[in-house]
């Protein structure tokens, strides 16, 4: 693999770095993936792929479809928002589950699969928001009933306990993964939301655990976490016997981005050791303005304190980024950006910006992207990134990447 080397063009680099002991991750990847796509995946027919989990052998991807081929074209199989697969064949497995709407989340401890989503029905049982399977049949779990009224878009297995994040009552909760019962580790009130009919509904949207299993960064709509003023971004601290709301705060998230969107958080991904996590947004063209965080990628230092600016911004100029993985080696984002580096840029190239259609790599310390440029359809957008040991999963509503055509679902594996 040639070296990679930073595409020169302007960024905002704000602060220094600040170093941390390592926590451990289980995937760091002290590589970039390779630009040229495996052959062996599953091509989804129609729809948008919102979430992908890895559950030993079988990978999961989960969104808005109802068909999908093998990688080989050889027939059409029905499969309704969510369906396994061999990831090293492309070949599907037999689980099948019937869902009644979109599945936006994931999660697993090895044995079985947690889905969330905005359904309330999975294969005529009445499940709403959450529901746990069987990985290897779709088999709805019937001691497990979470009893939410509302939806789940992100879910993760910490510490024994199955942390959600949504539209529902409490926003974010801890529940039981045996019976769905809430533990009431998680009691902290989520509410607000900006005075605009776009916003949508008070949520978390997405969330990431630190991977020591200590510390919770939330992204969603929302102005207040804990009676404390946190806009669309927060961090939560997750102590042995209940969760409570941390210092960490930027007031740059209480600056709108375009009135449409009065929240404009997408996504956020701690690095393998926990030491720093990105934020990616969507929100419009603001050119050379470091008070607004619109359409851009973003480090912040999880024990750094100053937070009046990100350790640096990478800014699209005008495109939304919707999903972020970090590694050892590079900082991904997805979504239906045209360029990168181009903060000066207003849905035009500015001064230093570089193509980068649909997915790119940046480099952690700097910001900057890397020469590794794949191209991608731009679509509405890549709706999510999953590291494994072996490479990048990249989910999205298009069917070509790395000038190949590759339906929805493609993976970059490592050289």
């Amino acid at each position: 693999m040639k070296r990679l080397v930073l595409a020169l063009g302007a960024l905002v680099t704000v602060v220094g770095l600040q170093s941390g002991a390592a926590v451990g991750s289980p995937i760091s990847q002290d590589a970039v993936v390779v630009q040229n796509p495996s052959d062996l995946t599953p091509r989804v027919q129609d729809g948008a792929v919102y979430k992908m989990l890895q559950l030993g052998g079988i990978m999961f991807a989960g969104g808005h479809f109802s068909t999908v081929k093998p990688w080989n074209n050889s027939s059409t199989i029905n499969r309704n928002r969510l369906f396994g697969f061999n990831p090293l064949s492309g070949g599907l497995t037999a689980f099948n589950a019937t869902f009644n709407a979109d599945v936006w989340a994931l999660a697993t401890d090895g044995n079985s699969l947690w889905v969330g989503g905005y359904f309330n029905d999975v294969n005529g049982v009445a499940r709403t928001g959450v529901v746990k399977l069987n990985p290897y049949t779709g088999a709805v779990d019937p001691a497990f009933n979470a009893r939410i009224t509302g939806s789940v878009t992100d879910m993760a297995l910490v510490k024994g306990r199955l942390i959600l994040g949504g539209t529902f009552s409490k926003k974010l909760m801890a529940i039981n993964p045996a019976t769905g019962a809430d533990t009431g580790y998680i009691n902290i009130a989520i509410t607000g939301q900006p005075v605009n009919p776009n916003s949508g509904p008070t949520k978390v949207f997405r969330f990431a655990p630190n991977p020591a299993g200590t510390r919770l960064a939330i992204v969603g709509t929302f102005t207040s976490v804990g009676g404390q003023a946190r806009r669309q971004a927060a961090m939560i601290n997750l102590g042995t016997s209940s969760a409570t709301v941390s210092g960490w705060y930027s007031t740059l998230f209480d600056n709108n981005c375009q009135t449409v969107q009065p929240t404009y958080t997408r996504d956020v991904d701690f690095s393998y050791d926990g030491t720093y996590f990105i934020i990616v947004t969507t929100g419009g063209p603001f050119p050379n303005d470091r008070t607004k965080l619109c359409d851009a990628a973003m480090r912040w230092n999880t024990n750094d304190s100053r937070t009046t600016y990100p350790v640096w911004a990478n800014y699209t100029g005008g495109d939304t980024l919707l999903s972020v993985q970090a590694t050892r080696a590079a900082v991904y984002v997805q979504g239906h950006q045209r360029w990168m580096n181009n903060p000066a840029g207003s849905n035009s190239a500015g001064p230093g910006a570089v193509s980068r259609p649909g997915i790119a790599a940046l480099n952690p310390h700097s910001g900057l992207a890397y020469s590794w440029n794949p191209t991608k359809d731009r679509g509405i957008g890549g709706y999510d990134l999953l590291l494994t040991s072996t490479g990048l999963w990249v989910g999205s509503d298009t069917t070509h990447i790395g000038g190949e055509v590759h339906e929805r679902l493609a993976f970059l594996p490592l050289p």
